[in-house]
């Protein structure tokens, strides 16, 4: 027996066979000419056999596909109907090229081409380079990129998923993600999350199983294993129970055993995700990612068409909290008109808030926009600003936001000295939400975009949890409460919208040290609800303190599960 061990990003319980993603095309050799004694019109028909090989199998998994990746399939079918892009590798051949090579750059051409023109033609660049990987794999005889095709259930294996690869990924048919790269915050992960499928990242070696073999995925604790036993099968027939009975959130907050109650938030990115988020009956939004409205743009939006963009998800929340997050631009999403791409270390530096020390027009257009929003609904809107480091950047982003007329301002936790400081920094601001994400990767002095980081980037890692304590306490502080130990009196609230607060576990934790709010995926209420009903305030005090002391993440993780019960009742 082989067990893989990664990192727990999705808890689940899973049976299934594996099959693993096709790996990348690899670019044919550059000058890769025609075969000695081979006929270049035999060559051409050989590559228009490709192409419509191709456009067949495109054709034949969009018939049975749904919704997005149906649409997504169909324009790639479309994209390889075109002669133009087989016109241009036919010239190539004629002139003695390799087919394989042809058809690479004359994909290359027309992908450039289509860049040039902008707007919708430039997105359809991807599909252009996707068709000619899936022709060069198919001259080849090799299998097509991207996520198999099947009409059985499957645990999908593969180094890492791109965010083009998940376009045709179906619910309804992959049972689990595991992967032997990525990051709990990775694309992966974070689908994962949304899907409600159990993942596992970061598990070496699980990308070279064989297809066909039949393994159990355990998402909660991080494992592939290859030999199933008759235990596995039954804890992944009460995960599958659950599923067809699922766990149901009225909204009200979570109620712990004791009569507290815990709002439980949404973290949404637009409009779309707002409406979800209501028919779930979250509480509110702790999480409203504004920068959807500015990735993929070559200029900045207008204050009109931000101010209509917020509208429309402000207004599914009338007489409820909104946490809207200020452009988090930067890092991993940098912006032509904002940010610097040339950085040597973008994750340490000008991103989010610190854009407006050189730009402090776009946060004031974005301020305006959001104030505009707020008028026209009756959202209870709250405004912050992420990666706030000092006690300057605080009095600086809270005076912005008041001056454009926004009642509630606050800060993200996000730095180890914002969460040290907090007493002082919450002196000034009316809140603070903890981004768990990025605490951890500062924390730990790891970029959470790296596999190989992936274990130290992990919420439970004891000092990570250790400073969402000392953000709490600080929070008691600056609200009045002189206590140190743990008390009830906190007038700043401090809330996590880091993909923590989806964990059930973890939010017990959280609890435990103080938090205020939850906001998460809004498919993860329902659990998150169920679990922190079955412990009092005091017990998740103790089970905090517990994780905190302890001397590895593993072992906090380990040690908070085996003290919920209704983990195990609920297969998670």
């Amino acid at each position: 027996m082989t067990e893989y061990r990664g990192v727990a990003v999705s808890a689940g319980r899973i049976v299934g066979p594996v099959l693993t993603m096709a790996p990348p095309v690899a670019e044919p050799p550059a000058g890769a000419t025609l075969p000695e004694g081979t006929d270049a019109a035999a060559e051409t028909a050989r590559l228009e056999q490709a192409a419509q090989a191709v456009r067949v199998a495109l054709e034949q998994r969009a018939a049975s596909a749904h919704g997005g990746a149906k649409a997504v399939l169909e324009a790639t079918a479309q994209m390889a109907a075109d002669p133009t892009l087989v016109q241009s590798a036919a010239g190539r051949v004629a002139s003695g090229m390799s087919a394989e090579r042809a058809v690479w750059e004359a994909g290359d051409e027309v992908a450039v081409m289509l860049e040039g023109l902008g707007g919708y033609m430039a997105e359809r660049a991807a599909d252009v380079r996707d068709v000619r990987a899936r022709i060069v794999a198919e001259l080849r005889g090799e299998p097509a990129p991207g996520i198999p095709g099947s009409d059985t259930p499957f645990v999908l294996a593969a180094r890492d998923l791109a965010p083009a690869d998940t376009a045709t990924l179906d619910p309804q048919v992959v049972l689990a993600l595991v992967t032997s790269d990525g990051g709990p915050q990775s694309h992966t992960a974070i689908l994962a999350r949304q899907l409600g499928l159990p993942a596992v990242v970061a598990a070496r070696g699980v990308d070279t199983l064989t297809a066909g073999t039949e393994v159990f995925v355990d998402g909660a604790a991080g494992t592939v294993t290859d030999e199933v036993t008759e235990d596995h099968r039954r804890l992944a027939e009460t995960w599958a129970d659950l599923q067809r009975n699922p766990l149901t959130y009225e909204g009200g907050g979570a109620r712990l055993s004791d009569g507290t109650v815990v709002p439980l938030l949404a973290n949404i990115g637009g409009a779309e995700d707002a409406r979800a988020a209501a028919e779930a009956h979250a509480d509110g939004v702790g999480l409203f990612r504004t920068e959807f409205l500015f990735l993929d743009r070559d200029e900045e939006p207008s204050v009109e068409e931000q101010t209509a963009a917020y509208t429309a998800v402000l207004q599914h929340f009338p007489g409820k909290k909104v946490v809207v997050r200020t452009i988090d631009a930067g890092a991993d999403k940098p912006l032509p008109f904002l940010t610097d791409t040339d950085e040597p270390n973008p994750a340490l530096g000008v991103r989010a808030y610190r854009t407006s020390w050189e730009k402090p027009e776009v946060l004031a257009h974005q301020l305006e926009a959001v104030a505009a929003a707020a008028q026209a609904t009756e959202a209870d809107v709250w405004v912050m600003a992420p990666m706030i480091s000092t006690l300057e950047d605080t009095e600086d982003v809270v005076g912005r936001i008041r001056e454009a007329g926004l009642r509630t301002a606050g800060i993200m936790v996000e730095t180890p000295s914002s969460a040290l400081t907090a007493d002082r920094l919450l002196q000034v601001a009316d809140f603070a939400s903890i981004g768990t994400n990025d605490l951890t990767q500062y924390t730990m002095a790891a970029d959470r975009q790296l596999g190989a980081l992936a274990a130290l980037n992990d919420p439970w890692q004891p000092a990570v949890l250790a400073l969402v304590g000392a953000t709490c306490r600080g929070a008691r502080a600056a609200g009045g409460d002189a206590e140190e130990a743990a008390g009830d009196a906190v007038t700043k609230p401090v809330g996590v919208c880091g993909e923590a607060a989806g964990d059930p576990a973890l939010a017990v934790v959280l609890v435990g040290l103080g938090v205020s709010t939850l906001s998460m995926t809004p498919r993860s209420l329902p659990a998150v609800a169920r679990v922190l009903g079955s412990v009092s305030r005091d017990e998740a005090r103790v089970l905090a303190q517990r994780a905190v002391g302890a001397r590895t993440a593993v072992e906090a993780r380990e040690t908070v599960r085996a003290a919920l019960p209704v983990l195990a009742e609920l297969g998670l």
